[in-house]
């Protein structure tokens, strides 16, 4: 039986829990109307936060709009409480020139739970990016993961990076593309490892 996102919500409020997604362009009718929602509405709650690097700026905006009847004409009604704006504009300095670009990106995220105020939605939202770029961005650039050429079994190449990832990380280990490269210079760093 296939996975589709209204049984994964269906599933969550069936065992307690709430479900925070964002909305992608799979999903074009309840895109369309989530769209329509945050247009048409004022926020309940809105928060902002301000980051600044090195050659980086960005500026956080996160709009919460309570469903309430809107979908009531929708499948989606039982599941979606709230929606989630996320306006981020970055700026990022070119080295060469010493100017700035700017990048401008809007993001709706639905979810389940309710009565949540607008900072900590954000902070629930940043905290997904960084399991997003600690997991899946290490596997897919620092384990080529994306580029593997493995074809027969390739689960078991998968489990071994998995096992791999985490006695790096049981490790202390921060950079992991750096510890690829030192661990395939050195068979004493690999057996120098902690176990889990």
């Amino acid at each position: 039986m296939p996975c589709t996102p209204k049984k994964t919500f269906a599933t969550a409020l069936e065992t307690g829990n709430h479900l925070l997604v964002q909305l992608k362009e799979n999903q074009p009718n309840l895109d369309a109307d989530v769209r329509a929602i945050a247009d048409r509405r004022q926020p309940s709650d809105t928060a902002s936060s301000r980051d600044i690097a090195r050659s980086r700026q960005e500026q956080r905006t996160v709009d919460v709009f309570p469903v309430g009847d809107a979908l009531a004409k929708s499948e989606w009604q039982p599941f979606i409480k709230n929606i989630i704006r996320v306006t981020r504009q970055t700026w990022l300095r070119q080295a060469a020139t010493g100017r700035w670009t700017q990048r401008a990106e809007v993001s709706f995220y639905v979810s389940s739970a309710q009565g949540l105020a607008a900072p900590i939605w954000a902070e629930i939202i940043r905290g997904h990016w960084g399991i997003e770029n600690r997991n899946p961005y290490v596997r897919d650039v620092s384990c080529n993961e994306d580029r593997s050429r493995i074809r027969h079994n390739p689960g078991i190449m998968a489990r071994a990076r998995s096992f791999a990832l985490n006695i790096l990380r049981h490790n202390a280990t921060t950079n992991v593309a750096q510890a690829l490269w030192n661990g395939a210079l050195s068979l004493d760093l690999i057996l120098a490892y902690r176990a889990l």
